[in-house]
C-alpha cells in the first residue's frame, strides 16, 4: 500500500521514432515487459469528471490496485498491491476491494466502489529504466481500435523535469506531441 506522486512529461512518438529509440538504447524483447490495464469508472463517470482515474494493472507476478487524481505538480498514485489471480477473480466478478488504501480515497472522493464497472483495457508493451534526467519508459499500447507508442520520462521536480524532457526531445530531434493519459485516449479510441 502506497501514495506517491507522479510527475511525468511525455510525448506521443510514431512507429519509426519509437524504433530508433529503441536501436538506440539498445533495447531487446527481453528489455520489455507487457502490462494489463483494466479502467473502472461508475456509469455516471463519476472519477473522469473528478479528473481521476482508476485501473488495475495485471503484471507478471502481482497485481496493481491504483486511484490517480490531481496534485498541485503531477498526479497522486494511491495503490495496493494484489495477488495476480486475487486481482483476475475480482475483475471477472466485477468486484473491487473494499479496503485499503483506494477504498479509503475513493470514500474520500464520495466515489461508491460498488458502483464501479470496467470501461476498457489496454495492453502495454513497455521498456523502463533510469537516466540522468529520470525514469525514462518507452511504450506501445494496443487496445480496443488503438495502437499508438509514447516516451515517458518520470521526474521528482517538475520544473526541473520539463527542462530535462524538452532537452530529451531536442536531443533525438522529436517534435512535442501532446499526450493524453492512456484511460483517455483508450476511451477515445471505442467511441
Amino acid at each position: 500500500m502506497s501514495q506517491m506522486l507522479e510527475i511525468e512529461f511525455k510525448t506521443m512518438l510514431t512507429e519509426k521514432e519509437y524504433h530508433q529509440l529503441l536501436e538506440y538504447y539498445q533495447l531487446t524483447p527481453e528489455n520489455f515487459h507487457i502490462q494489463t490495464n483494466i479502467y473502472f469508472d461508475t456509469p455516471e463517470e463519476e472519477l473522469k469528471k473528478k479528473n481521476s482515474g482508476l485501473r488495475v494493472r495485471l503484471l507478471d507476478d502481482h497485481a496493481e490496485y491504483t486511484l490517480k487524481t490531481p496534485a498541485e505538480d503531477g498526479r497522486l498514485e494511491t495503490t495496493d498491491t494484489l495477488d495476480k489471480k486475487h486481482a483476475a477473480d475480482l475483475i471477472e466478478k466485477n468486484e473491487l476491494p473494499r479496503e485499503g488504501v483506494v477504498s479509503k480515497k475513493l470514500e474520500e472522493l464520495s466515489v461508491d466502489p460498488s458502483q464501479l464497472i470496467k470501461t476498457g483495457e489496454l495492453v502495454t508493451k513497455r521498456a523502463e529504466f533510469h537516466i540522468d534526467e529520470g525514469l525514462l519508459a518507452i511504450d506501445q499500447s494496443w487496445g480496443q481500435q488503438l495502437n499508438d507508442f509514447e516516451l515517458e520520462l518520470e521526474v521528482k521536480d517538475a520544473s526541473n523535469g520539463k527542462e530535462a524532457f524538452e532537452q530529451l526531445l531536442k536531443r533525438f530531434s522529436l517534435p512535442y506531441r501532446p499526450a493524453k493519459n492512456k484511460i483517455q485516449r483508450m476511451l477515445e479510441a471505442k467511441n
